[in-house]
C-alpha cells in the first residue's frame, strides 16, 4: 500500500442490495477529504438484473452533485485517469453486498472443533449454511452425498486436521465431497475452499479442482486443537465470494476489472477498517460496528484479541425482511412502538417492504414500525454474536454486550432517522451497551468504502475520518446495577470550557442528558451509587475528558438487561418519554 499521497481522486463504489453508492474522495490542501456521495437504487433485481445500471445512475448522481464528469459519454465507461478538462478519476475501488447470500456447505472432522471454526468462517461473509458434515455425522456416506446434492451449494468449505497431525481421517470427507461435486451439473459445480491440514493441499487440489467451479486454499483455520485463526482464510474467502458473485450477477466482472481485481465484499472491507480503527485508538480500546443493511445485518468488532465479523442475511432489511418474523414475533416488534397497532398491520408492513425494499416510510407510524423492525433485527443479531465473540474480552456481566469504547451505527434505518435521538435510541435499545461508549453515526455508509480504499492509499482512511464525514452522536454512560426503580444510581457533573457546570442524579429506570455542543470539550465526573458499575468496578468513580456531540453526554439508567414492562399503556408511555428525553 502507498504511504504517501501518490493518487489524488478516488471513486469508491459500494453496491448494496437496495442502494448503490458512488463516493468521491479527493485531495484538498494536501489531505484526503470525503467530497460527496451519489446514490441510486440498486439494479440487481428484475427487470434490470444488471448491477451496472445502478452503478451508472449513482455515478450520474455524483456528477450532478460535484459538477464533475466521470463517465465518457461516447464509450459509456468510467474515465480512469484525469483528463485535460479535469474530468475523470485517478483510481477506483468497489465493494459489494448485493445478490443472494451464498449457499454454503461446511465440512470438518470434529463437530465442536474444526466444523465450528468452519461455521464461523462461513458466517463472516454473506452466506447461509445449508448443510454440514463431520466424522461425528451418523449418516452413511451415500446419505451425506445425497444431502450435499440436495443442498445445491455455491461454496463448500472444508476444514479439519491439525498441521502436522494425522490426515487420513479427512480422506473420507474429501472423497464424499468429490463424488457429490462429480454428480452435479457442470453449470452448478460449487466453489471449493480448503482451510484444513496444509499437508492435504496438494491432494485436495488434485482430487477436487477438476470437479469444482474454482478451488481456493488458505492456511489452516485450526492449526492446533487449542488455536483458531481465521484471518488469512477471511482474505481468501473475500475473493472467493466475488468469484461466486460473478456467476450470480451480471456486471460483476466489469466492476472487478475497473478496480484491477480488488472488488471485495463490503463486510470484509468494513472489517478491515474496524480492525484498523481499533489499532489506531490504541491498546485496550475496542470498536464495534453494526449495520442494518438491506442484504444483511452485520456485526463487526475489533479487539486486542483480533477481529470479529458476522453477517446475518436472515435479518436483512430488504427482500428477506420477512425472515425476521420467523425468528421473533409481531408482539416483540410491537413492544418497541410508542403507539398501539395490530399484528396484522405489522405483517402487512413487513411483506410490503419485502416487495419494495427501496420504499421509505410514508407516515410517522410507518417510520416507528420500520425502526422497531430494525431494533428487533439488531437485537437478535447481537445476541447471536455474543455466543461467538472471544471469551476473554472485557465485560461487566455475562450475557451482556462487552465493553466497547466506540460504537458505530450504519444502515438507512439508523442513519436516516429524522433526529439524532431516534438514531441513538435504536442503537441503545437493541445493543444495550454497558460502561462508557462513544456512539458514532456513519450517515453515508463510508466504512466499507474506506476499507476498500486502503489498497490504494493507507493515508486515505485516516485523513478522511478526520474531515467530519461521520457524525458524533453522544457519549453514553450505562451503569450495571441491581437497584429498585427510582433509586439514585449515578451522580454526574459536566464542566465545560466556559466554566459552566451541569449536575444530575441518574435514577434507575430513567434517562438524563448533559448537553455538550460539537467542537466543545468538557470534564466529566461520574460517581456510581448503590454499587453501580460503569466499567471500573462497583462504586468506582471516573473522571474523564469528553468531546461534544449532537446529544452531548447521555446517561442511560434503564437497566441491563433492558426489560420492557408487560403493561401496554405504561410501556408505550415510557417509550414516548425516552424519545422526548433524547429530543424526539
Amino acid at each position: 500500500m502507498a504511504s504517501v499521497i501518490d493518487t489524488d481522486s478516488v471513486l469508491a463504489l459500494d453496491i448494496g442490495a437496495a442502494t448503490t453508492r458512488a463516493i468521491l474522495f479527493d485531495v484538498v490542501e494536501g489531505r484526503y477529504r470525503f467530497v460527496a456521495v451519489g446514490q441510486a437504487p440498486s439494479s440487481t433485481h428484475a427487470p434490470l438484473n444488471d448491477l451496472l445500471s445502478g452503478v451508472s445512475d449513482a455515478i450520474s448522481h455524483l456528477e450532478q452533485i460535484t459538477g464533475r464528469t466521470f463517465i465518457d459519454n461516447q464509450t459509456n465507461s468510467i474515465l480512469t485517469s484525469i483528463q485535460a478538462d479535469g474530468s475523470g478519476v485517478d483510481a477506483i475501488t468497489a465493494t459489494i453486498s448485493a445478490g443472494p447470500p451464498l449457499r454454503a456447505v461446511i465440512a470438518g472432522l470434529l463437530a465442536d472443533v474444526s466444523l465450528e471454526s468452519a461455521r464461523k468462517l462461513a458466517t463472516s461473509t454473506y452466506a447461509r449454511i445449508v448443510e454440514s458434515i463431520s466424522i461425528n455425522d451418523p449418516r452413511p456416506a451415500e446419505e451425506q452425498i445425497d444431502a450435499i446434492l440436495k443442498a445445491n451449494p455455491d461454496i463448500i468449505i472444508i476444514a479439519g486436521g491439525t498441521n502436522g497431525g494425522a490426515s487420513q481421517s479427512l480422506q473420507g470427507i474429501i472423497e464424499n465431497i468429490g463424488l457429490a461435486a462429480y454428480l452435479m451439473p457442470q453449470d452448478r459445480k460449487p466453489l471449493i475452499f480448503f482451510v484444513g491440514n496444509r499437508e492435504k493441499d496438494a491432494e485436495v487440489k488434485e482430487i477436487l479442482e477438476p470437479l469444482s467451479s474454482a478451488l481456493y486454499t488458505a492456511p489452516n483455520i485450526r492449526p492446533s486443537i487449542e488455536k483458531e485463526d481465521l484471518n488469512a482464510a477471511r482474505k481468501e474467502l473475500a475473493r472467493a465470494v466475488v468469484e461466486v458473485k460473478k456467476m450470480q450477477l451480471r456486471g460483476v466482472d466489469e466492476i472487478d476489472a475497473w478496480t484491477g481485481g480488488y472488488l471485495l465484499p463490503s463486510i470484509f472491507t468494513e472489517g478491515r477498517i474496524i480492525d484498523f480503527l481499533s489499532q489506531l485508538y490504541g491498546a485496550q480500546k475496542s470498536v464495534l460496528s453494526v449495520n442494518l443493511g438491506a442484504s444483511a445485518t452485520t456485526i463487526t468488532a475489533g479487539f486486542d484479541e483480533g477481529l470479529f465479523s458476522q453477517a446475518y442475511p436472515q435479518f436483512g432489511m430488504g427482500n428477506n425482511i420477512v425472515e425476521i418474523l420467523e425468528n421473533t414475533s409481531t408482539a416483540a416488534i410491537a413492544n418497541w412502538l410508542p403507539m398501539d397497532i395490530s399484528p396484522e398491520r405489522v405483517n402487512d408492513y413487513v411483506y410490503a417492504k419485502a416487495l419494495y425494499p427501496h420504499s421509505i416510510p410514508a407516515t410517522k407510524d410507518d417510520l416507528f414500525l420500520e425502526q422497531a423492525l430494525g431494533r428487533e433485527a439488531l437485537r437478535i443479531s447481537i445476541q447471536r454474536s455474543l455466543k461467538d465473540m472471544p471469551a476473554d474480552v472485557p465485560a461487566l456481566k455475562s450475557g451482556l454486550l462487552p465493553l466497547f469504547d466506540v460504537i458505530i451505527g450504519g444502515g438507512s434505518i439508523i442513519s436516516n432517522a429524522p433526529t439524532p435521538g431516534q438514531s441513538l435510541l435504536i442503537l441503545l435499545d437493541a445493543l444495550q451497551p454497558v460502561g462508557i461508549s462513544t456512539f458514532i453515526l456513519d450517515p453515508n455508509n463510508l466504512l466499507p468504502a474506506l476499507g476498500g480504499a486502503t489498497v490504494i492509499n493507507s493515508l486515505l482512511p485516516i485523513q478522511a475520518l478526520e474531515t467530519g464525514a461521520f457524525s458524533n452522536l453522544a457519549t453514553v454512560v450505562s451503569p450495571v446495577v441491581s437497584a429498585r426503580y427510582g433509586v439514585n444510581i449515578l451522580s454526574a457533573s459536566l464542566t465545560r470550557a466556559d466554566k459552566s457546570v451541569s449536575k444530575v442524579e441518574l435514577k434507575q429506570g430513567g434517562f438524563e442528558v448533559l448537553p455538550l455542543k460539537l467542537g466543545e470539550v468538557g470534564d466529566l465526573s461520574l460517581l456510581p451509587r448503590n454499587r453501580a458499575d460503569i466499567g471500573r468496578g462497583p462504586g468506582k468513580k471516573i473522571n474523564m475528558k469528553v468531546g461534544g456531540s449532537a446529544l452531548g453526554v447521555v446517561l442511560d439508567g434503564r437497566g441491563r438487561p433492558l426489560e420492557l414492562t408487560s403493561d401496554n399503556v405504561r410501556r408505550r408511555d415510557l417509550i414516548k418519554k425516552w424519545l422526548w428525553s433524547l429530543g424526539g
